[in-house]
């Protein structure tokens, strides 16, 4: 089902002020589509900010060059937020909102959300959701068209790298032909790729490339090499002097070896636990493996988070993996 723009663009027309919100450890299309939908509620005469609950990862910095972005609890209080209406994007979980959660749970503000996930928790904020879409930065495209909103280079340039990232640059089972249709408007718009794939992939510093190679070195196979997994501990990110953003598309490495149809990835997180991250390129659904430890996503990518430590993790949650792994290949 895709969504009713209609009735989006009669419920924006209510309000006058908008704070925009995603999930936390941004990604592109959080970040790309908070920006994006910035540029497009501004073009029709509303007032917007961007508040997070994490701040925008340094890799990241280049898309939002102004420095829009704030951060809940750096120089922004919630007792100081005021708005018409709060629109969460990229994310329908309460986990993914972080301390802007408590914040949007305490508010009497009306809530929107746009988003390409599947599955929600009861936010009490009206839906526009399409399942399909391959990135919510797409959605946002079609919000700029349902509002009258020509596109624009500094709309599409974060919009770009939202839909970009999050289809693996184009490679996953998600792109569609009206993929590549929105892409080509967007180049249109003033958008140049390799500008935007040099600044997402080839401004690496050297603790990211170290800890890509912990991760690769720590690569274990399951499955007869149909399932890859790995790992990182919160203590790496010093010992290599890089960043927790630095984690961002390692998993994807693991699928590169000949064979694989899936991959898990654990990251330690500062504050303890660890982050899941699943990966299909087969009939295993990954939201719903990441469902039975308290997260979401899609059928060929999702999330979850658990805590312990990395032994008891693993302990719990491979065992999962390596059995849809199974089944997904005797299907």
């Amino acid at each position: 089902m895709g969504v009713n723009w209609k009735a989006f663009v009669d419920q924006i027309s209510h309000y006058e002020s908008f704070v925009l919100v995603s999930h936390i450890r941004p990604d592109c299309d959080a970040l790309g589509s908070e920006l994006g939908m910035a540029e497009v509620l501004r073009s029709v005469g509303k007032k917007v900010r961007i508040i997070n609950s994490h701040r925008t990862p340094t890799a990241l910095q280049f898309l939002d060059p102004a420095g829009n972005i704030e951060v809940l609890g750096d120089h922004v209080e919630a007792e100081d937020i005021t708005a018409d209406c709060i629109m969460i994007l990229d994310t329908s979980a309460w986990a993914q909102l972080g301390d802007m959660g408590d914040f949007i749970r305490a508010s009497r503000i009306d809530k929107i959300i746009v988003d390409h996930h599947v599955g929600e928790d009861d936010i009490g904020a009206t839906l526009y959701k399409d399942y399909q879409a391959e990135a919510t930065g797409h959605l946002v495209v079609q919000a700029a068209d349902a509002l009258g909103v020509p596109l624009t280079r500094t709309m599409a340039a974060p919009l770009f790298a939202a839909i970009a990232t999050d289809t693996g640059w184009f490679r996953f089972g998600s792109v569609t032909p009206e993929t590549y249709r929105v892409v080509a408007r967007l180049v249109d718009a003033g958008v140049v790729p390799s500008e935007i794939y040099s600044d997402l992939y080839e401004r690496d510093t050297l603790g990211r490339l170290k800890l890509r190679g912990l991760i690769l070195s720590r690569t274990e196979s399951e499955v007869d090499g149909a399932l890859m997994h790995t790992y990182v501990e919160k203590e790496d990110f010093a010992k290599v002097g890089a960043e927790a953003s630095d984690t961002e598309d390692a998993i994807n490495l693991t699928l590169a070896v000949q064979g694989t149809k899936a991959a898990v990835i654990f990251v330690g997180q500062l504050r303890g636990g660890f982050k899941l991250s699943f990966r299909s390129r087969c009939a295993m659904d990954c939201n719903e493996i990441a469902q039975q430890f308290g997260g979401g996503g899609h059928k060929a990518a999702a999330g979850a988070f658990q805590e312990g430590t990395l032994d008891d993790v693993k302990a719990k949650v491979l065992p999962v993996v390596i059995d849809a792994v199974r089944k997904a290949i005797e299907t």
